[in-house]
């Protein structure tokens, strides 16, 4: 079973935001109770001060389950809660005039009305900041809490409360709730921006896999274009020819068997430069790609002197590591490091995403593994850590044999 750390690692950043916003709501909730139910036993004798602890905790709890339900909203994942916001406003008026009656016809005395009055405000201000959370724009969320405002001066008026005391309570419930729904407003904000910003980065990768194909349809373009129309023409002129009874036309059709041929071989050079990556290119251009996705890349290493048939092995493994870092996990940093030694070759390719590559065995990997051992090569892919996720890739060097001389 994953304990609390691996869990909260294997995350994506927008789900640890989500959650992180979440849990701020349901903690809200404890320092409702903290704040406005519990110190209720120290200034209220029982059963009184159970009677208003019991009343802030159904508060709260009807609070928590509308804060969730308004967060799946927001993210369009169900639909907009009206019911539970018009339940929690009824809740919070029934609460709150009710702490008014029990400051005005409950047990005497100024720990009674100092409970009941702390009541009176803290539901109204937390059920104003929570509703904030399902409604759509501002000028909704400014009514809420307008609304929510009037409505204690309404209740307190009525109580027996004198007009400044009305207009006290009515700021205070203005503030207390403008800071709470500017709370929730600012909390969703950022919620969405932040998987707005995860989306983006997705779609850059996306160009620039596009961006690779288009270059290599320009080149298959720029390679066939010129030479097959010069085979369209040459065609042509040799089928009038030969209609004429012209030994011209063999050489035309001459002319054109060459240019097939030629035009074959530079197909398979585009295809070969193509399928054969070449090193040094390759870890410039994971460098620039996961910089354009806001990852820091990091390059070590020198390339000059490989065998061809090592940096195309090495390449690929460049290119389907760096795109395993971009589409899974939730890196920040990668580090591509590059080790010579006389007898191998060591590339390292280490990222500090969440864990690695669904199904790691896949065909990507197994492509990878395939190519390597075309070179006698092997490749290690795993979590190093909690939050590293590392490949290695090993291609022995080939020997270059001595020849010694025979003195006769």
């Amino acid at each position: 079973m994953r304990g609390p750390v691996r869990w909260w690692r294997g995350k994506s950043t927008p789900a640890k935001v989500e959650t992180y916003t979440r849990w701020s709501f349901h903690f809200f909730v404890v320092i409702e109770i903290a704040t406005f139910g519990l110190p209720a036993f120290s200034e209220v004798r029982a059963p009184t001060a159970g009677w208003l602890l019991l009343m802030v905790c159904a508060h709260a709890a009807a609070c928590a389950v509308t804060a969730s339900r308004a967060l799946d909203w927001t993210r369009g994942r169900r639909e907009q809660p009206v019911r539970l916001l018009w339940g929690l406003a009824a809740i919070t008026a029934v609460i709150a005039a009710t702490a008014i009656a029990v400051e005005e016809l409950g047990p005497a005395g100024d720990g009674v009305d100092s409970a009941a009055g702390a009541l009176f405000a803290g539901v109204l201000c937390y059920g104003a900041g929570v509703i904030t959370l399902g409604v759509r724009d501002r000028l909704r969320a400014f009514a809420v809490v307008g609304g929510f405002a009037a409505a204690s001066g309404i209740l307190a008026l009525p109580a027996g409360a004198s007009g400044p005391g009305a207009l006290g309570a009515m700021l205070a419930v203005l503030v207390g709730a403008g800071f709470l729904a500017s709370t929730s407003m600012f909390s969703v904000w950022l919620l969405n921006a932040v998987y707005e910003l995860d989306e983006a980065r997705e779609t850059r990768a996306r160009l620039a896999v596009a961006e690779e194909r288009l270059r290599f349809g320009r080149d298959l373009h720029d390679v066939m274009g010129r030479n097959l129309a010069v085979i369209a023409l040459k065609s042509e002129l040799a089928v009038q020819l030969a209609r004429r009874g012209r030994p011209e036309a063999v050489d035309q059709m001459t002319e054109v068997q060459r240019i097939a041929r030629e035009s074959q071989r530079e197909v398979r050079d585009v295809v070969r430069g193509y399928r054969e990556a070449d090193l040094g290119v390759e870890l410039a251009g994971a460098q620039g790609v996961l910089t354009a996705a806001g990852i820091r890349c990091e390059v070590s290493g020198k390339v000059d002197g490989l065998p061809a048939e090592v940096q195309s092995a090495l390449g690929w493994v460049v290119r389907e590591a760096t795109t395993n870092v971009l589409r899974h996990g939730d890196a920040g940093r990668c580090a591509v490091a590059l080790r010579v030694t006389p007898e191998h070759v060591v590339l390292t390719v280490e990222n500090d995403g969440a864990g690695g590559p669904p199904g790691e065995g896949g065909s990507g990997l197994t492509g990878l593994r395939e190519r390597l051992t075309a070179v006698d090569g092997t490749l290690e892919a795993g979590s190093v850590a909690e939050d590293r996720f590392r490949v290695v890739a090993t291609v022995p060097l080939p020997t270059t044999p001595v020849v010694s001389e025979v003195v006769a």
